[in-house]
């Protein structure tokens, strides 16, 4: 309570003393005048100086805004004109929103999924946490704008004076044992004369902005992640589906040919050929099956959840089934749509701002500092009008000796700043190369599966005959074992053929910048709880019943495909947020916190939502 009322006391008479000296000035007074003409003085000889002297005219000064230093303009970035696969009917230039590209699928799965790891992902969580820094690091720019040192002192100090100092001795100079009490109010303030804190409020924010660019190419990432592992996924499904089918048919000719060699109408070496195709397909089963566990185990980290079997709750299906056709627009949509070009664009303008404050270094440092307080013997007279004392001296610092330093600061911000512009138009470079190689990928790749489906088709048929041809006698088993084999490979290559149409145009999607846009809209869309999905269903009857005695062997049916669906209408595209929108119209996405008080057995994924932290809800684009 003392310490409450001291300072109390201080900080009253801090403002009476300050209000009677302000009540004392008077312009009509010779002294007062003086020294407006000396401040007058000041100004003008700064104004020469920025003329004479620095990198910067006062032409030039003027029109930056009182500022040093030059002002920013967007690069060149070099676009192609449009893309190579233009003229392809299935290529479409025109303008679609793909703020949720995956829908094209028509996956509800897939939705789930890309909405779960939307809310539950921990790496874009850490992007969101890189943009509320860049914010307090924006704050601190901003405070740098005002007087940078204010602070209040104070101290007491028991003084013993010397009798015997030279040139002192015997003369009285008061009393020798004495109190001094202390006070203060101290304000140090550079003023923003050359542009030097305005340019790093103005770098700062646009830091910010790259930082949200880089959460939202983080999205994008995200998002183009969680698609293609997914296809992987029901890739490496359907090529177990197919290898298991494979081998119920060669268990099945394995049994037939036992049953001939029993017969003694065949030699050994049609068994141990059965045999060893059997077990080959057999192998190859097990490492689709590698596959396909490490593919979940990878959507669940893209979740935040820890690797548990997906299956439970999403069950089987089929490979996704992409439209034929494709919204690209054109390549110069590439600089205001994806996120990571448009976050190397703004570090180019941060570091333009960071020259002007590397060429302030040239001029002259003006600061005011001024000093309000008290000074007393006895801490009873400490707030007294006759202990009351101030001081005001403005000042400037000139670096004149440092011209070296400085110039070569310059030349440093100057040489980052190029080496931005580089790596900025080379963002341009790669977007363009990931567009196209995500078109060329599944544009060839529909004509690719034709070809592939085709074989399969013609392998399909060519088993069914070896295995009559076999059973009349007419041909050989090294030709069932090759056709065999032939239709294993050919049924492989045409799930992968599949699965890369599909990955192909999430690459383009990707590539396109496509996705960040769900941090605007939210979505709801979340896996259901473990044990949610239906019970795996079995197939109605075996591809080739077991073989019975005096039976021809079945026709094995060759694979059917789906006609792709037609692509869904395009939606109004959200308008890019401005810079200096509210914070509040421009969310972060939300992020999660583990549940409280859960256990080393409950401890994964959780069935409802998560909590969102409130600091992640609000950052300025």
């Amino acid at each position: 309570m003392v310490r409450i009322r001291m300072l109390t006391l201080i900080f009253q008479s801090v403002r009476s003393r300050s209000a009677n000296a302000l009540r004392q000035i008077d312009i009509r007074r010779p002294s007062v005048r003086r020294a407006l003409r000396k401040c007058v003085t000041l100004i003008t000889t700064f104004t020469t100086l920025v003329s004479s002297t620095g990198c910067t005219g006062i032409r030039e000064y003027f029109h930056n805004g009182c500022q040093v230093g030059p002002n920013y303009c967007r690069p060149a970035a070099p676009v192609a004109p449009n893309w190579i696969d233009a003229n392809d009917k299935r290529v479409n230039t025109g303008c679609d929103d793909l703020c949720q590209w995956w829908k094209v699928f028509n996956d509800p799965v897939l939705d789930a999924l890309i909405c779960t790891a939307y809310h539950q992902n921990l790496t874009l969580r850490e992007a969101g946490f890189r943009v509320l820094q860049a914010r307090a690091q924006l704050g601190i720019a901003k405070g740098e704008m005002f007087p940078q040192t204010q602070n209040l002192t104070g101290d007491y100090q028991r003084i013993a004076r010397s009798r015997q100092t030279a040139g002192l001795a015997g003369v009285p100079v008061g009393p020798r044992f004495f109190d001094q009490w202390d006070y203060g109010f101290n304000l140090d303030w550079e003023l923003d004369f050359w542009g030097r804190f305005r340019r790093a409020v103005a770098s700062q924010e646009d830091t910010l902005n790259a930082s949200v660019e880089d959460f939202d190419g983080a999205l994008v990432t995200l998002l183009g992640d969680v698609a293609t592992t997914y296809t992987q996924m029901r890739t490496f499904e359907q090529r177990i589906e197919y290898a298991e089918n494979n081998v119920k048919i060669q268990q099945d000719t394995l049994d037939i040919v036992e049953a001939r060699f029993k017969a003694s109408t065949i030699s050994e070496l049609d068994v141990d050929q059965a045999r060893s195709t059997l077990n080959a397909t057999q192998a190859s089963l097990q490492e689709l099956r590698i596959g396909l566990r490490q593919s979940i185990n990878q959507l669940c980290i893209l979740m935040g959840m820890p690797p548990e079997d997906l299956l439970l709750r999403i069950n089987h299906g089929p490979i996704p089934t992409a439209p034929s056709e494709v919204v690209v627009g054109i390549p110069a949509d590439l600089l205001r749509r994806r996120p990571d070009v448009r976050a190397a664009e703004r570090r180019v303008a941060a570091q333009c701002e960071q020259i002007g404050i590397a060429e302030t270094d040239w001029y002259p440092h003006v600061s005011i500092d001024g000093t309000l307080g008290g000074s007393a013997e006895k801490f009873s007279h400490l707030f007294e009008p006759g202990a009351f004392n101030a001081n005001i001296s403005p000042s400037f610092r000139w670096d004149l000796l440092n011209y070296f330093r400085i110039l070569n600061n310059v030349a440093v911000q100057d040489a980052r700043f190029q080496e931005l512009i580089a790596t900025y138009q080379q963002a341009v470079l790669s977007a363009n190369q990931d567009v196209e190689n995500g078109l060329v990928v599944f544009l060839r790749g529909q004509e690719r599966t034709k070809f592939q489906q085709q074989s399969v088709n013609d392998a399909v048929a060519a088993v069914n005959v070896a295995l009559l041809q076999y059973k009349a006698g007419s041909t050989d088993f090294t030709t069932v074992t090759q056709v065999e084999q032939i239709q294993v490979l050919q049924q492989d290559t045409l799930a992968q053929a599949e699965g890369e149409i599909v990955a192909g145009l999430i690459q383009v999607y990707r590539a396109l910048g496509g996705g960040w846009q769900i941090r605007l809209t939210n979505c709801a869309e979340l896996l259901p709880p473990p044990g949610a999905a239906a019970a795996i269903k079995q197939p109605d009857a075996e591809m080739i019943p077991p073989p019975q005695s005096g039976t021809e062997p079945t026709t094995v049916p060759a694979p059917s495909t789906t006609a792709p669906p037609a692509a869904t209408p395009p939606q109004q595209p959200t308008p890019l947020p401005q810079q200096g929108q509210p914070a509040s119209e421009n969310p972060l996405p939300p992020a999660t916190t583990p549940s409280e008080g859960a256990s080393a057995e409950n401890s994964g994924y959780s069935e409802k939502p998560l909590p969102i932290p409130p600091v992640l809800n609000s950052a300025a684009k």
